[in-house]
């Protein structure tokens, strides 16, 4: 696991930590574009610690879901509580030191490219919470090394591939020691040879106490790390359910058509669920 609070010194960056915790609650939430209704009155409780995959068809609200949650979308309607402290109104330092509570790994890794891996890690550590140099330095190194990427702190994101990119973002979502981490579709950008060497990162990180909110299709990975799925389609929460119980007996008919098309794709939706 990773280092604690700002207070640490160079040397104690890389000692082992438990990540703090926090709870989620969404209380008839929804979001609206225009004449379009993104999500429709959500109601959803994520326990501290908790890991839920977020599953549904492209469309569905999915991503919309998460990223109301740091504000990078704003509500519509209904409240999103962390910790069971209002966020909506949030402005100013109070939303900076929300965000700073709250990883986001994005599909497209959104490192800058004139900064190397470990200039990408160390600029919020040293520009938001004022680390010395020499603390910073010690912890991006640090947090390297736990995505695997030790020997690449020099190197730029255009000379590292797309996973290796996607660990260093990773790694820069942990090092404000977030209480909850966001993935929006992590994988979605990657090649098939990349994609197993991030998973393996979240799956380590999984078990680490931190909650966790993941959206994405990759759906072994999915039933092996969560606590819970939850299933959206049509911006509408329409199956929350522990993973083995989800993949195995999925009860709204349209998860089990989801399922039924994603887990079996040479068949056709109108062949029997039972082969599921």
């Amino acid at each position: 696991m990773l280092s604690g609070r700002f207070t640490r010194s160079a040397a104690q960056a890389a000692e082992p930590y438990r990540l703090q915790q926090a709870s989620i609650e969404f209380r008839h939430v929804s979001k609206i574009w225009g004449q379009n209704q993104v999500l429709r009155d959500i109601n959803l409780t994520i326990s501290p610690g908790e890991v839920v995959t977020i599953l549904g068809p492209s469309g569905s609200g999915k991503s919309t879901l998460i990223r109301l949650i740091n504000q990078l979308e704003t509500l519509s309607q209904g409240e999103i509580l962390i910790d069971n402290h209002p966020t909506r109104h949030l402005r100013g330092r109070a939303l900076r030191q929300l965000r700073s509570r709250i990883g986001f790994v994005f599909q497209q890794f959104n490192l800058y490219a004139h900064l190397s891996a470990l200039q990408n890690i160390t600029l919020a550590l040293r520009s938001v919470h004022q680390q010395s140099e020499a603390d910073a330095s010690a912890r991006a190194r640090a947090l390297l090394a736990r995505v695997g990427l030790a020997e690449k702190a020099d190197h730029y994101p255009a000379q590292l591939s797309g996973g290796q990119q996607q660990r260093v973002a990773i790694a820069r979502a942990l090092a404000s020691e977030p209480q909850i981490i966001l993935f929006d579709e992590p994988t979605s950008a990657l090649d098939p040879e990349t994609i197993g060497e991030v998973l393996l990162v979240m799956k380590q990180l999984a078990h680490s106490g931190i909650t966790m909110v993941v959206v994405t299709h990759e759906m072994q990975f999915a039933r092996e790390i969560a606590d819970r799925v939850v299933f959206i389609d049509g911006g509408e929460i329409l199956e929350s359910s522990p993973p083995e119980a989800f993949f195995t007996r999925p009860q709204h008919p349209r998860a089990q058509r989801f399922l039924h098309k994603v887990l079996d794709p040479l068949h056709t939706e109108e062949q029997p669920h039972a082969s599921l």
